[in-house]
C-alpha cells in the first residue's frame, strides 16, 4: 500500500467520522457584502475552524450591500448582519427585537491632503468637504457637534458634497476637496495615499465626553436568538473573539487574506492591516452611560431621518456577554 493510499484511506476514514458530528451542529448564517471587510474576519473564523471549535456552523450568504443585508435579516433568510447600534436603538424603538454584538471601534474622521494649510476644522471654513455616508452619517455628526463646542458651525460654514465611500476617496485624492470624511478602510487607503488626518471622531467623541473606544459597529441579531439559545450566541461572539485575536497577531493570514482585500499596493495593504487592527474592541460590556450620551446627540442633530420615533437610548440594544 502506497503512502498516498493510505494518507487518502485516512482522510476519508476523518471525514466520515466527522461528518455526523458537523450535521449536529447548529448552524448560524450571516450575510457579508462582497468586498467587505466583515468578510475578513468571517474568513479566518472559518479557515481556522473557530466555529466548529465553538460548537456551531458559520454559512455565509454574500450580498450586494447594507441594504440587501437588512432586508435578508428582517425577512428571516440570514441569522447575523453587520450594522451600527444607532441602527439597532432605531429598530427596537419601532417595535424590531434585535441586539447587537460589538464587531468593530474602528471610526471615521476628517483627512486633507498632505499639501493642505489646514490644521483646525475651523480652517476649513469655506471650502468643499467630501462626506461617504451622507447628511446623517454618525462621524458627520459627531463632528458637527464637535466643532460647536469649538463655537464653530461645521454645517453652516462649509459646502458638503455627498457621495459613494470610492467616489469621495477619489476626488479627495485629486484635491477638489478641502477635507473629506469616509468610511475607515478608505481613509487608510487616502492615508497611504499620503493624505493626513486633521481630526479623527474618536477624538471628537472624547472632547464630547463620550468613551473614544466604544465600538460603533457590530453584529446584529434577533432578540429571540439571545434569549432562546444565549450559548449559541455566545459561542458565536466567542468565533469573532478568536478570528480577531488571530488578526492582531498573524501575519501569515494577511499574508492569505491580500488578494480579497483589494489594496492597490503594499502601502495600502499595511495601512488597511493597521485599521483593522486598531478598531479591534476590547472585551467586556459597553458602557450604557456613554452610549445615550452618544444616542442624545443622535436625536438632537440627527432628528428622526437617522433615530426614526425613538428620543432616548431604548433597553436592550447591546447583548449582555458579560466582561
Amino acid at each position: 500500500m502506497t503512502l498516498f493510499t493510505t494518507l487518502r484511506r485516512a482522510a476519508c476514514a476523518l471525514a466520515l467520522t466527522s461528518a455526523p458530528i458537523l450535521a449536529d451542529l447548529p448552524v448560524l448564517t450571516i450575510a457579508s457584502q462582497a468586498g467587505g471587510t466583515v468578510a475578513w474576519e468571517l474568513d479566518v473564523i472559518r479557515h481556522h475552524g473557530f466555529d466548529t471549535a465553538n460548537g456551531f456552523q458559520l454559512e455565509i450568504q454574500e450580498v450586494a450591500g447594507k441594504a440587501a443585508g437588512q432586508i435578508a435579516f428582517q425577512g428571516g433568510e440570514v441569522d447575523i448582519i453587520v450594522d451600527d447600534w444607532i441602527w439597532v436603538a432605531r429598530q427596537r424603538a419601532a417595535g424590531q427585537d434585535i441586539a447587537f454584538i460589538p464587531y468593530s471601534r474602528a471610526v471615521g474622521g476628517v483627512m486633507v491632503r498632505a499639501d493642505s494649510p489646514a490644521q483646525t476644522l475651523q480652517d476649513l471654513s469655506g471650502a468643499k468637504i467630501g462626506i461617504a455616508g451622507g447628511p446623517n452619517d454618525k462621524s458627520w455628526i459627531i463632528l458637527r457637534a464637535y466643532a460647536a463646542q469649538q463655537g464653530f458651525d461645521l454645517l453652516a460654514e462649509t459646502e458638503q458634497v455627498y457621495g459613494a465611500p470610492p467616489l469621495i476617496f477619489q476626488t479627495a485624492r485629486s484635491g477638489d476637496l478641502g477635507g473629506a470624511i469616509n468610511f475607515w478602510h478608505f481613509m487608510a487607503k487616502q492615508e497611504a495615499a499620503g493624505m493626513r488626518h486633521l481630526i479623527s471622531v474618536a477624538d471628537a467623541a472624547a472632547a464630547l465626553g463620550m468613551d473614544p473606544a466604544m465600538p460603533l459597529l457590530g453584529y446584529v441579531v434577533q432578540s429571540a436568538l439571545v434569549a432562546e439559545q444565549p450559548e449559541l450566541v455566545t459561542a458565536f461572539a466567542a468565533a469573532s473573539r478568536d478570528a480577531k485575536a488571530q488578526l492582531a497577531g498573524s501575519e501569515d493570514d494577511w499574508a492569505r487574506l491580500r488578494p480579497i482585500m483589494n489594496a492597490a499596493d503594499d502601502a495600502e495593504f499595511h495601512a488597511l492591516v493597521a485599521g483593522f487592527r486598531a478598531g479591534i474592541p476590547e472585551d467586556g460590556p459597553i458602557s450604557e452611560d456613554s452610549a445615550r450620551a452618544m444616542f442624545r446627540l443622535m436625536v438632537d442633530l440627527g432628528g428622526e431621518d437617522l433615530v426614526g420615533t425613538a428620543t432616548e437610548l431604548p433597553e436592550g440594544v447591546f447583548v449582555p456577554l458579560g466582561s
